[in-house]
C-alpha cells in the first residue's frame, strides 16, 4: 500500500508544526511520498511565505527595495532551521542565492514564488532523514504551459523504489528549464499528480480542519463534518462557494480512482473526510441523504416572457449568443411554456446591463423583460436525493416555515443538486433552514 501525503501551509508554519508532520509521517510506513507547501500563517495577522515572496518579486520588478519582506522570509526559515536543530542544512546560502537573483532581475515571478515550497522541502527532508526530490525533476509542462501528464508520469518513475521522499509542491518545469507554478493552492495539485504517478492507494491531504463541513460554519456553527463525499458532489459544492480542495487537484486522482482523505494535522485522530468515486459511497458514511449545502450571493435574474415561446426554435440560442458576445456565462436557465429565466453573476454583468437589455429587446422581442437583482443561490447536494421521495417537499416546507420565499427553482437531470434562488437578505436564514431539515 502506498500513500501520498500532502501537507498545507498551516501544517508547516513553524518548527512545532514540522514536528507534528514528522510524527504523522513516521507513524505509518505507507506514507512514502510527502508533498509540502510553503509555510503559512502562524497566527492572525501573520503573512504566508508565498505572499511575502510575491511581494518581493513585485518590488524587485519595479526596482524598489525588497529587503524588508525578504528579511521576514529569511527570519522564518532560519528560525525553523534553528528550532529543529538543523543548522547542518545551511539554508542561509540558498536564501542568499534567491535574494541575489531578485536583486539582479534574473528571477521570474514564478521562480521566486516557488522558493517557499523548495526551502520548506529541504528542511523537511533533513528533519525526516529522507531525500528531497525537486518538483522541477518531476512535474513537466508543455510549450503552452499545460501540464504534460505523460512526461510527468515518466519522470516520476524514479520515485517508485524510494521508501520515503519529500517533494515541494506548487511548481514544475517548462521545456526550456524555467520554473512554472500552478495557480494559488497548487500544492494540492502536485500532491494529486504524484499520487497518480506512483499509483498510490490513497492521497492524504493534511490541513488545519477536521474535514469538510456540511454547511458554512459561519452560518451554521453546529454544522457536521462530511464523513464521505463523491468527487461529483464536491465539484457541485465547490462551484456554489464551499471552501474545499483546489478544483484542479481532483482530476488526476479521480481519473485513477484514488480516494482523497482530508485530515487535520493538529488532530490526526479525527476521522476527516473521504472523497471517493460515486460507487464507493456507503450509507454508513452519511448522516442522511444530503452530502452538503452551499450557496453564493450576488446574482441577477432576467425573466423573458413571450406567448408560445416554447414553439419558437432558436430563442434560447439567440439569448446565449447575446450573452457570449459580452463574455457572460449563464449560471442557470430554467424555462416554461411562455417564459425563460437566465441567472447571471453580478460580476459578469457589471457595466453591461444597459447594452444587454437593449440587445435582448431588439433581437428577441419578448413581450416583457423582468430584472431582479440581489439574488442568492443555494444548492442542496446529495446522490441520495435521486432515490428519495419528498426531497423537494421537505426543502420547501423548511423554507416556508422559516418565512423564506423561493424566487427560482432548478434541479439537475440527475436529481443530485437542487438549487433555489432567494433574496439575498434571506440567504443565511434559508441555509440554516435547509440544514435543519436535512442534517439534524
Amino acid at each position: 500500500m502506498i500513500k501520498t501525503a500532502k501537507f498545507g501551509g498551516s501544517s508547516l508554519s513553524d518548527a512545532t508544526q514540522f514536528q507534528k508532520v514528522a510524527a504523522i509521517v513516521r507513524a505509518d510506513s505507507d506514507r512514502r511520498f510527502v508533498v509540502v507547501s510553503a509555510p503559512g500563517k502562524r497566527f492572525s495577522g501573520d503573512e504566508k511565505i508565498t505572499d511575502l515572496l510575491y511581494r518581493c518579486a513585485a518590488l524587485a520588478s519595479a526596482r524598489e527595495d525588497f529587503s524588508a519582506p525578504f528579511g521576514r522570509i529569511r527570519d522564518r526559515f532560519l528560525s525553523i532551521e534553528r528550532d529543529l536543530g538543523l543548522e547542518q542544512v545551511h539554508i542561509g546560502p540558498a536564501l542568499d542565492e534567491i535574494e541575489a537573483a531578485l536583486g539582479t532581475g534574473r528571477a521570474t515571478r514564478d521562480f521566486v514564488a516557488s522558493r517557499g515550497e523548495y526551502l520548506c522541502a529541504r528542511l523537511m527532508s533533513a528533519y525526516l532523514g529522507a531525500p528531497m526530490v525537486d518538483a522541477a525533476d518531476l512535474i513537466r509542462f508543455d510549450e503552452s504551459g499545460k501540464l504534460d501528464m505523460m512526461a510527468t508520469e515518466c519522470a516520476c518513475a524514479l520515485l517508485r523504489d524510494m521508501p520515503l521522499a519529500v517533494i515541494p509542491g506548487f511548481y514544475g518545469v517548462m521545456p526550456d528549464g524555467s520554473i512554472r507554478t500552478f495557480s494559488r493552492g497548487g500544492s494540492d495539485i502536485t500532491g494529486s499528480i504524484i499520487a497518480r504517478a506512483v499509483h498510490a492507494s490513497e492521497y492524504e491531504n493534511w490541513t488545519d480542519v477536521d474535514g469538510f463541513m456540511m454547511a458554512d460554519p459561519r452560518i451554521v456553527p453546529e454544522a457536521r463534518i462530511m464523513h464521505a463525499v463523491s468527487y461529483t458532489e464536491l465539484r457541485e459544492l465547490s462551484y456554489m462557494g464551499a471552501s474545499v480542495l483546489h478544483e484542479e487537484s481532483i482530476f488526476p486522482v479521480r481519473e485513477a480512482r484514488i480516494p482523497i482523505h482530508v485530515r487535520n494535522t493538529n488532530r490526526p485522530e479525527a476521522g476527516g473526510t473521504w472523497i471517493v468515486n460515486e460507487g464507493t459511497l456507503m450509507k454508513e458514511h452519511r448522516h442522511g441523504i444530503v452530502a452538503g449545502i452551499a450557496g453564493r450571493r450576488g446574482f441577477t435574474m432576467i425573466t423573458l416572457t413571450k406567448d408560445n415561446l416554447h414553439k419558437q426554435p432558436g430563442f434560447a440560442y439567440t439569448l446565449l449568443k447575446i450573452l457570449d458576445r459580452h463574455d457572460i456565462t449563464a449560471e442557470s436557465m430554467p424555462s416554461g411554456i411562455d417564459n425563460l429565466t437566465v441567472i447571471l453573476n453580478d460580476t459578469d454583468i457589471q457595466g453591461k446591463m444597459d447594452q444587454l437589455y437593449h440587445e435582448i429587446r431588439t433581437e428577441l422581442k419578448p413581450d416583457t423583460v423582468e430584472i431582479a437583482s440581489s439574488i442568492a443561490l443555494i444548492a442542496t447536494v446529495g446522490h441520495g436525493m435521486a432515490r428519495t421521495l419528498g426531497v423537494a417537499a421537505r426543502l420547501f416546507t423548511a423554507l416556508h416555515e422559516a418565512g423564506v420565499s423561493s424566487r427560482i427553482i432548478d434541479q439537475s437531470p440527475k436529481e443530485m443538486n437542487l438549487i433555489v434562488g432567494v433574496d439575498q437578505r434571506d440567504f443565511e436564514n434559508a441555509v440554516r433552514a435547509i440544514y435543519s431539515a436535512f442534517c439534524e
